[in-house]
């Protein structure tokens, strides 16, 4: 998502890298092809146009136009611009001096409300804060039904009634959460397939009701613009104190994540990145603003890596590699927690410069890598230790056990040997880790 976007800003700034000064003329082709860049990433007419001024203005600036590295002047001055129009610093959840905090979560039918409850009470549990989720969708065939099995998977309680009044369901939720002591409430409201007044009623009544201390607006980034729209009239009506962009890791252009801010003055909180129920992620514009920029996400790589992998882990690894020990058992290890942090073409566009080094076409077949996990798991735990035992006909049984060719197995163990000596041959060579990244702290 916004990869169009980002190529079209990519295209501006090679552009201007070849000239020694910019002129105002300059500045005037710039702000054109960037507003047109952002209109088809499907931003609001209206945002686009203020965020072209604002850029227009600041890159007329005497500093700029007698820089003479102009394109990395205008490059930050987008950057800025782009961070402040995303709602500037990280937006964390407000909690409630006296318990239980209430979150509302509201939005249109189809927008994921019901599954983020599920993702944002499992956020919160690992954190260490218990969450009871509020079952307060009584149209929605299922809705019910899916939330509980939600709680069932993370572990998490859900009330639910019989009753088919959604303002009693969650009125008696809350105090529900009280009386067992439970310092989080999330209530998964109905939807519409359209706003209508009867909901928004229901809304207005289940916020006077409980007063929750958000009000979370769930927005599907597939509908663009549509999803401003919505959010504007979702925040007249209730006040939405934020919004969780669902399926941010799909192919639409994305505009919504540009324009919902400044549109409402509700900052993104989360963006659901995948189905499954970990795949729920904070926001931060800067980071974002980084990736739109083909400057990689440094932060984000380290925080995913650290999710899944301790300093113990790297500290034996490290070892490993020293005294030549890393074997392809390690190896099918390594392969199965990097694909616990995502689409490794995603991963790879969090390195900086990566991406632009990269064809355009890049990208790692995910089937390629579940290949190379089939032929590690038909080897014998003696092959996976000592490759150099791999004879013909032990290469032809792993290539008949794993479906693939003996070829493919000849390149995985050639590449494996490789990457071996080379890591061996660094050993000696590596610098000192600091203290900071040996520690694991989050400036790391």
């Amino acid at each position: 998502m916004l990869e169009a976007l980002g190529e079209r800003l990519a295209a501006i700034f090679q552009r201007l890298s070849s000239r020694g000064r910019l002129t105002e003329s300059d500045v005037n082709e710039v702000a054109r092809e960037v507003r047109i860049a952002l209109l088809e990433a499907d931003v609001n007419l209206s945002v686009a146009k203020d965020f072209v001024a604002k850029v227009k203005e600041r890159a007329v600036g005497a500093d700029v136009l007698a820089s003479l590295t102009p394109a990395q002047s205008v490059v930050k001055i987008v950057y800025d611009e782009l961070v402040a129009l995303m709602g500037g610093a990280m937006q964390r959840l407000q909690f409630s001096d006296a318990p239980p905090t209430v979150f509302m979560l509201v939005g249109l039918q189809g927008s994921g409300k019901t599954t983020h409850a599920g993702k944002l009470a499992l956020r919160l549990k690992e954190q260490g804060r218990r969450s009871l989720l509020v079952a307060a969708d009584v149209y929605r065939p299922a809705a019910i039904d899916q939330l509980q099995t939600l709680g069932k998977q993370i572990d998490l309680p859900v009330y639910r009634e019989d009753s088919r009044d959604p303002l009693a369901i969650a009125r008696h939720g809350v105090a529900e959460a009280k009386r067992l002591g439970i310092p989080t409430v999330i209530i998964d409201t109905a939807g519409r397939l359209q706003i209508d007044e009867e909901l928004m009623r229901e809304l207005e009544r289940i916020k006077a009701a409980t007063g929750p201390k958000e009000i979370l607006f769930v927005a599907d980034a597939m509908t663009g613009q549509e999803a401003t729209n919505v959010a504007k009239v979702f925040n007249d009506r209730l006040g939405i104190t934020g919004v969780i962009l669902t399926k941010m890791d799909g192919d639409a252009r994305g505009g919504a994540a540009l324009s919902i801010y400044a549109i409402t003055g509700a900052a993104i909180k989360f963006v659901g990145v995948g189905e499954k129920l970990p795949a729920l992620e904070a926001f931060h514009p800067d980071r974002l603003a980084s990736r739109i920029l083909g400057m990689g996400d440094v932060l984000s790589l380290i925080e995913k890596t650290q999710s899944v992998y301790s300093v113990e882990q790297a500290k034996e690894l490290e070892a490993k590699f020293l005294k030549n020990q890393f074997t392809l058992d390690d190896f099918l290890d390594q392969l199965r927690q990097v694909r616990k942090m995502g689409p490794m073409t995603e991963l790879v566009k969090m390195i900086p410069g990566l991406s632009k080094a990269l064809p355009k076409e890049f990208e790692i077949d995910e089937k390629d890598v579940s290949r190379v996990e089939a032929i590690i798991c038909s080897m014998t735990m003696q092959e996976r230790r000592r490759p150099d035992i791999l004879n013909a006909s032990r290469r032809r049984r792993i290539a008949s056990g794993s479906g693939t060719q003996v070829a493919d197995i000849n390149r995985l163990v050639k590449q494996f040997e490789q990457s071996r000596q080379l890591m061996k041959q660094l050993g000696g060579k590596r610098p000192k880790l600091p203290p900071a990244f040996m520690r694991g702290g989050p400036n790391s």
